[in-house]
């Protein structure tokens, strides 16, 4: 039967509703000092705001050994009625310290991590899983096992290091085991095709991908070609005028819905800073997405393309295949 896991247990893929595609309420890293999500009230609160602005559900793109807290995502899950699908897998390389011990993981050993993650439940405090063989999940407030849903690797500028590659190996191993949906953490939407290839030939069909940043790189014909094989574009750079304009992603999105690919793309915030969320006291939040860039978006490429980013290909997408 088909199912999507979030936080709180399976649901059937017609009970998403509306869908936030990428969104982050914990992470630390080194890359992002001072921008820490850490307070579990805040981000619910955060969490809060994204559901009264219309969303029903979002992804927690948090990976394995970045401060994920999968029992506080199943508390606000619950308070708030928001559907979360948590992440397992391993980010870009840049994100982890030259000591941190994930480094010296190989490819087998971190597909092992992963499918736990997915079947048995996420470990209560991910740093105790270097130093204990056996930590014990974390648990919803029902006290079932708090379980990942979704798969994720990133690679660098036009890079895919050893340790990226090594990921992305073990996330393919992962998705074989699991039948998981895949996201991939592109910098500027380089090495996009690069990204599929090594995965196809590790058997994850492209269908099964979302490529989140596909939209730092404005390119229609780029983002056709990737959703010719299927793949899927995420966008979530909106709200960022140092990079991108919200005017030059609505043409962007217009332009790929115009040629036919707008059923591959997923929306998302990706906002994912301690001073960019109006609950820690930052802005815009994760309102801003629902409240100011969707009705733009909708008078730009009409209802129900938006209703199929929002609802019918996250369902798609984000339903296990095992």
């Amino acid at each position: 039967m088909a199912t999507v896991r979030t936080v709180l247990g399976d649901i059937d893929p017609s009970e998403l509703g509306r869908v936030d595609y990428h969104e982050h309420l914990f992470q630390v890293s080194p890359l992002l000092p001072g921008d820490e999500l850490d307070d579990e009230a805040a981000s619910g609160e955060e969490a809060r705001l994204l559901r009264e602005s219309g969303f029903d559900a979002m992804v927690d793109a948090t990976p394995f050994g970045l401060g994920r807290d999968p029992a506080a995502l199943a508390r606000i899950s619950a308070r708030t009625g928001l559907r979360v699908v948590a992440a397992t897998g391993r980010h870009r390389e840049a994100h982890y310290g030259a000591d941190h011990p994930m480094r010296v993981w190989d490819a087998e050993r971190l597909a092992a991590l992963f499918v736990a993650d997915i079947e048995r439940g996420m470990p209560s405090d991910d740093a105790a899983v270097f130093a204990a063989p056996d930590v014990p999940t974390a648990a919803a407030p029902d006290g079932s096992p708090v379980r990942a849903g979704l798969l994720k690797g990133g690679t660098d500028y036009w890079r895919i290091s050893a340790f990226e590659r090594t990921t992305l190996l073990a996330v393919a191993a992962a998705h074989r085991a699991t039948g998981a949906p895949v996201m991939v953490h592109l910098e500027f939407c380089t090495a996009a095709h690069e990204v599929l290839d090594l995965l196809a030939d590790e058997g994850v069909a492209s269908d099964r991908v979302m490529l989140a940043h596909a939209d730092r790189d404005p390119d229609p014909g780029l983002h056709v070609s990737l959703a010719e094989r299927g793949a899927h574009l995420g966008y979530d750079g909106f709200a960022r005028p140092r990079t991108r304009s919200d005017a030059e992603l609505l043409a962007l999105t217009a332009a790929v819905v115009e040629r036919g690919a707008g059923d591959r793309i997923v929306l998302g915030g990706d906002v994912a800073r301690r001073t960019r969320y109006s609950a820690y006291g930052g802005m815009p939040g994760l309102a801003y997405l629902g409240e100011r860039y969707l009705p733009r978006l909708r008078e730009a490429v009409g209802e129900e393309a938006v209703e199929r980013m929002l609802v019918h290909t996250p369902a798609r997408l984000l339903t296990l295949t095992r």
